[in-house]
C-alpha cells in the first residue's frame, strides 16, 4: 500500500476526506527522531496513492513549536515519498494578500528559536543550500491547480516564521512588514529546510486567515478567525490537491518528470571527511545519505 505514492500532504486532518479519495488505511511508521504528529492516512485519487499527516496530531494537541518535524519528514521519506504539499494558515502582513486568498510563496525568512533545524550533526556536519526553499517546479503546478478553482491566488512573498503559539505584537508585525515579509506563520520553518535535507520537493498552500494585527481597519487576530477561513477554504484545497494529482500524472506521461535539482540537495552539502564518520551515524541515517555512502 505505501509503494509509489505520489505525494505527500501535511496539513490538518480535515484534508483527508476529499469525496475522491479511495481505499483508505492508516499506519503508524517510527523513526529515529520519535513518532511522527499523527498516523500517516495513505489512499488513491484517479489511481494515484496520497499520503496524509496530521501536522498538529489528531485534534490539534501540539502547539507549533511542539510539533516533531523531523519525525514528521523522515516518515513520508521513509515511505518513498518525493514531494511535499504543505496547507498551511498564514497571517497577511500586504493590503493586496487579503483573508481569504491563497498564496504559494517563494521565500522563507525563519524568526524561530527553539526547534531541531536539522537531522544532521553530532559527527556528520552538512551544509544544504536553501537559497531557493520552495521547488520551483512542484509550486508552478501548484499554482496552476489553484488558479482553476474558484480563489483568488498569489504567486510569491517571504513567509516569516515566529516561534508562537502566541500570534504577533502590533510591534513585531509592523516590523515584519518594514523588513519586506508578505506572511507570517508558525510551521514553515523548520519544515521547509528539513525537506530539503531529505532531498524531497516541497510547497506550500498558504491560506490567509487575517491580516495580523498591524491592519488598523481590521480586527486583531483570533483564533475564531483561522477556524473559520480554513474551513471555508478546505474545500477549494482538497480540489486542488485532486487537480495537482491531474497535473503530476500528465507531467510524467509526458516526459515531464517533475521532480529537479531537490533530489540531490546533499550532493555537495557534506563538510566532514567520510573517513571520520562513525559507521554508527551512517547507518542511522543511511535513508537520508545512503546513496552517497555506499
Amino acid at each position: 500500500m505505501t509503494d509509489n505514492i505520489l505525494f505527500g500532504i501535511i496539513g490538518g486532518s480535515g484534508l483527508y476526506d476529499i469525496k475522491e479519495l479511495e481505499n483508505k488505511q492508516s499506519i503508524e511508521v517510527d523513526t529515529p527522531f520519535g513518532k511522527p504528529s499523527s498516523p500517516i492516512v495513505i489512499g488513491e485519487v484517479k489511481g494515484h496513492k496520497l499520503a496524509f499527516l496530521a501536522r498538529h496530531g489528531i485534534g490539534h494537541i501540539y502547539s507549533p513549536s511542539e510539533v516533531n518535524y523531523r519525525a514528521n519528514i523522515y516518515a513520508f521519506k521513509s515511505l518513498g515519498i518525493r514531494a511535499i504539499v504543505s496547507v498551511s494558515a498564514v497571517g497577511s502582513l500586504r493590503e493586496d494578500y487579503a483573508p481569504g486568498h491563497i498564496i504559494v510563496p517563494d521565500q522563507v525568512y525563519d524568526n524561530t528559536k527553539e526547534r531541531q533545524r536539522s537531522f544532521f550533526g553530532e559527527g556528520m556536519v552538512v551544509h544544504v543550500s536553501p537559497a531557493d526553499p520552495f521547488c520551483p517546479c512542484l509550486s508552478k503546478l501548484m499554482l496552476q491547480a489553484l488558479r482553476e478553482q474558484d480563489a483568488v491566488v498569489h504567486e510569491g512573498g517571504t513567509l516569516i516564521t515566529i516561534e508562537g503559539p502566541r500570534f504577533s505584537t502590533r510591534g513585531e508585525s509592523e516590523t515584519f512588514r518594514k523588513w519586506g515579509m508578505s506572511l507570517v506563520g508558525m510551521t514553515a520553518a523548520p519544515e521547509v529546510f528539513l525537506a530539503r535535507e531529505a532531498e524531497m520537493c516541497y510547497t506550500t498552500m498558504a491560506h490567509v486567515t487575517d491580516y495580523d494585527c498591524w491592519h488598523i481597519s481590521e480586527e486583531p487576530v483570533t483564533v475564531e478567525m483561522v477556524i473559520n477561513t480554513l474551513r471555508k477554504n478546505t474545500e477549494i484545497a482538497q480540489k486542488s490537491l485532486v487537480r495537482l494529482v491531474e497535473l503530476l500524472d500528465k507531467a510524467h506521461t509526458e516526459g515531464m518528470d517533475c521532480y529537479c535539482d531537490c533530489e540531490d540537495a546533499l550532493k555537495y552539502a557534506f563538510i566532514t571527511n567520510p573517513n571520520y564518520i562513525f559507521e554508527e551515524k551512517k547507518h542511522g541515517l543511511s535513508l537520508l545519505t545512503g546513496k552517497y555512502f555506499s
